[in-house]
């Protein structure tokens, strides 16, 4: 099985609905992807052909979905995971960056034992619409002395721009308008 076909397995097992959870909005599902082995096998194929050559020590996980796929990559490719959480989540010594939501902000944190100045990092989610909480990811894992190599989602939002935002590559699968 080649990209594409692999591509459009994945994209078909995504579920769009229509005014969700608002009117005019279309909420792109990914847990279809979890309920079908073949579109979840080549998400996982997609992904780790892509990064297999990033020189990456660390993989970062987005709360809440970045961290479904993410340790699957991990088991893959023989690397650690390290998950950002909401604040209060996460035990031990945490560094913490706030970021903006749509009616206010928000703090997320990650554990500073498990990651190092130098470490190369990816980090992974599986939307990037308005780019805020991927900023604030990239934004955290620098504030360690880290080195994020590239951000890595399923899908993108192309009309929100939020990759303009970010500061560092940004890799998406699939690109909706």
């Amino acid at each position: 099985m080649d990209k594409n076909d692999k591509l459009q397995i994945l994209k078909n097992a995504i579920k769009s609905y229509p005014d969700f959870p608002e009117p005019g909005i279309i909420f792109r599902d990914i847990f279809g992807v979890f309920h079908n082995i073949t579109a979840l096998r080549a998400m996982k194929d997609l992904i780790v052909e892509h990064i297999l050559f990033l020189e990456v020590d660390l993989i970062v996980g987005l709360d809440s979905r970045g961290f479904l796929f993410g340790p699957i990559i991990c088991m893959e490719l023989g690397k650690p995971f390290l998950p950002i959480r909401k604040k209060g989540k996460l035990p031990g010594k945490v560094t913490q960056q706030k970021y903006a939501l749509e009616y206010g902000e928000a703090i997320f944190e990650l554990q500073t034992e498990f990651i190092n100045k130098g470490t190369r990092v990816l980090i992974v989610d599986d939307l990037l619409a308005t780019g805020g909480t991927m900023a604030a990811a990239v934004q955290l894992v620098k504030s360690t002395g880290a080195d994020v190599i590239e951000c890595l989602v399923i899908m993108e939002l192309l009309s929100l721009k939020g990759r303009d935002k970010i500061g560092v590559p940004v890799y998406s699968f699939i690109k909706y308008d």
